[in-house]
């Protein structure tokens, strides 16, 4: 028989000594990227994100936390998730391409100034590859969430975007860490917007 609490102590262990072997690596990256992420809602601009599966939620919940709140009351911030509208979804994928249903919403909405936060644990997902030549050719700055060392969108990006690339090979550490960078990136947000509290 299967001793899972053996497993489950496994995981956590395994999460948490990714989380801490990473922090150093990432901090500077994730700074950089909740700055960027400022200057844009400052400067009137919004932000958009996209990604798949697990990175499809990850995106949802960023959105959710800038439009609602974090932990402290704030005005509303302008985040949308491109991967909420069936509707939308559904028709650019049988009209033209699956690759294509963030790139399209990105070149509807996006305007110069504005960011993308693409997320892809691999970093390989066509339609998020897609939406950061689109976020490019609208002039906006690319946040990615990346593992497995960045695949095709680690490639595609500037130097003016940020690249957050979690040192790992397994899905589902990456995905954990990327709720963890999503979060810090909303603590960055608040603490200029209102005041480091701590």
């Amino acid at each position: 028989m299967l001793d899972h609490i053996k497993r489950i102590r496994a995981h956590f262990a395994d999460s948490a000594k990714l989380k801490q072997e990473a922090a150093d690596m990432l901090a500077p990256a994730i700074a950089r990227a909740g700055s960027l992420m400022t200057e844009c809602l400052f400067a009137d601009g919004k932000i958009l994100a996209c990604g798949n599966g697990g990175s499809a939620s990850d995106a949802q919940h960023f959105s959710a936390e800038l439009v609602g709140r974090f932990e402290r009351e704030r005005p509303e911030l302008p985040a949308i998730s491109l991967a909420t509208d069936t509707s939308l979804l559904t028709a650019v994928a049988n009209d033209y391409a699956f690759e294509q249903v963030f790139a399209k919403q990105v070149r509807a909405l996006g305007t110069k100034g504005d960011i993308l936060l693409a997320i892809s644990t691999s970093g390989n997902s066509p339609n998020v590859a897609a939406a950061i030549t689109a976020a490019h050719e609208r002039e906006m700055r690319v946040v990615a969430l990346t593992g497995k060392g960045g695949g095709r969108a680690g490639e595609l990006l500037v130097p003016e975007d940020v690249h957050v690339c979690v040192p790992h090979a397994r899905t589902m550490r990456i995905q954990e860490v990327h709720l963890l960078i999503i979060h810090c990136l909303c603590d960055a947000i608040d603490a200029t917007l209102l005041g480091d509290d701590e």
